[in-house]
């Protein structure tokens, strides 16, 4: 059973280190190749614990600025949390929201995403929340959920200060 309190562990400042797929679409994972960049993001308690929200900002590879915005609500009568993002990638739009919740330690998140015209499941896992370095997870299924490809997307988190 989860509970209002299952992203407490993500309060305050971080340093994001992401690592992503530069091809995430191909479903064997076998095209492309990472990228590397680093953010910063501040995550923060609303709604009387009911939800959260952070911000994130930094620069891509390409040296372009990046900003994001990810909205987590708690459904306590379903037992389940909903993540919307929205960022300076897409401007003007907010993604669908992934639903799930944590069991055991872990937290998976699921729902439907479009990307470059292609509609599939994204998937979000959050892993390691009782380390120092928390670290988030994507991957995509083709199929609606029967398998799923590689990971695609990996951001480790360090607590600033």
């Amino acid at each position: 059973m989860g509970s209002r309190h299952d992203f407490d562990f993500l309060f305050g400042t971080w340093q994001v280190h992401h690592r992503r797929q530069t091809a995430p679409l191909d479903p064997t994972g076998a095209t492309g190749t990472w990228s590397e960049f680093d953010t910063s993001a501040t995550v923060a308690p609303i709604l009387d614990g009911l939800g959260n929200a952070d911000d994130t900002s930094g620069t891509l590879p390409d040296g372009a600025r990046f900003c994001g915005h990810s909205l987590r609500l708690y459904d306590p009568a379903r037992d389940v949390w909903r993540i919307w993002w929205a960022s300076t990638s897409n401007p003007g739009e907010l993604d669908a929201p992934v639903e799930g919740r944590f069991t055991d330690g872990v937290g998976t998140f699921a729902g439907p995403f479009e990307q470059d015209g292609r509609t599939m499941v994204a998937r979000f896992r959050w892993v390691d929340i009782d380390s120092a370095h928390p670290r988030w997870e994507q991957d995509f299924s083709f199929d609606d959920g029967r398998s799923w490809a590689p990971v695609n997307w990996v951001m480790t988190h360090t607590r600033h200060g």
